[in-house]
């Protein structure tokens, strides 16, 4: 859990950092790692706190010029490999693979910004990211002297409402403690200007109520595309700036952003092929099977699902 929440962290403290002009000012950010999907399936996943800006050391804050969906998901994804075959995880070859994937698998999603005054919606937010892997509200136990079969249940209700799965109860509970944390590991971290450290010093120095002075950022979008271009070179040890060929420094002229403009240049390089294709059909999981049942000898009541 912990490298998951650290390869976060990186990206976004260099994304952050390539739109101030202090090398040394540092974003704020508060990470927690989920593992749980609905009907406590195993999907791990990750929700964040992060500051609009970076703080500088003398405790003024530059704010960022916004965040972009497609350069964080490129940056995250090339951080998340690039741990998993350190790891000894995954090798080049199925990095390879899933670069090939017309769906990488990888999804960044940007909430609406809440600003400080807000305290109800930064209490939502805070509740949402701590919250428990299941809901009792849609849950439904059923003791084994009220199952027809003398087997305990656990019914569960989607997310939206829409379906239900009805599992074994000690199916149940192994889902669930798939999902508990092992021994000092922890789900919540905090980085940057939020870190236990950070906050510590500035306890000591008498500063940590310190309101500080808000910088509003003036980079156009265009610099912040170049500034994004030194970024890419920073994570990939290799600036896109130099030329392949004569190993001469190159300049963007424009950015092409029409659909069938990019695949009419992509196909005339003979490259919009490549990647052009579905990942390979994974192979069938073990899931737990959904139990179906006759209530119609059940002295059960009927449940009131609405």
């Amino acid at each position: 859990m912990s490298k998951l929440s650290i390869c976060a962290w990186n990206v976004i403290k260099k994304y952050l950092q390539s739109s101030v002009a202090d090398n040394d000012a540092v974003p704020g950010a508060s990470i927690a790692v989920q593992t749980y999907g609905d009907f406590l399936n195993f999907n791990p996943h990750l929700h964040a706190i992060v500051s609009d800006g970076c703080f500088s050391q003398d405790g003024d804050f530059h704010m960022a010029p916004g965040f972009m969906l497609e350069d964080l998901e490129e940056i995250f994804q090339y951080e998340i490999l690039k741990m998993l075959k350190k790891e000894g995880k995954i090798t080049d070859a199925v990095i390879e693979n899933m670069l090939s994937w017309r769906h990488s698998g990888f999804h960044v999603y940007i909430g609406d910004r809440i600003f400080s005054d807000d305290q109800t919606g930064l209490g939502n937010l805070a509740r949402y990211i701590i919250r428990a892997c299941f809901s009792q509200e849609r849950m439904v136990y059923i003791p084994e002297q009220d199952s027809h079969d003398g087997t305990a249940k656990v019914v569960y209700t989607s997310k939206d409402r829409k379906s239900r799965k009805t599992f074994n109860a000690m199916d149940w509970l192994a889902r669930l403690v798939t999902h508990i944390p092992g021994r000092y590991e922890q789900t919540v971290r905090y980085y940057g200007w939020y870190a236990n450290k950070s906050r510590g010093i500035r306890k000591r120095a008498d500063l940590d109520d310190t309101i500080p002075t808000v910088i509003p950022n003036e980079m156009s979008s265009k610099e912040f595309r170049q500034s994004w271009a030194r970024l890419i070179q920073k994570i990939y040890d290799v600036d896109p700036l130099i030329c392949p060929k004569c190993q001469g420094t190159m300049r963007i002229i424009s950015f092409i952003e029409e659909l069938d403009i990019i695949e009419k240049i992509l196909r005339h390089l003979g490259l919009w092929d490549i990647r052009n294709h579905d990942p390979p059909k994974p192979a069938i999981p073990n899931f737990i099977p959904d139990l179906v049942y006759d209530f119609s000898d059940s002295q059960i009541p009927a449940a009131d699902w609405n």
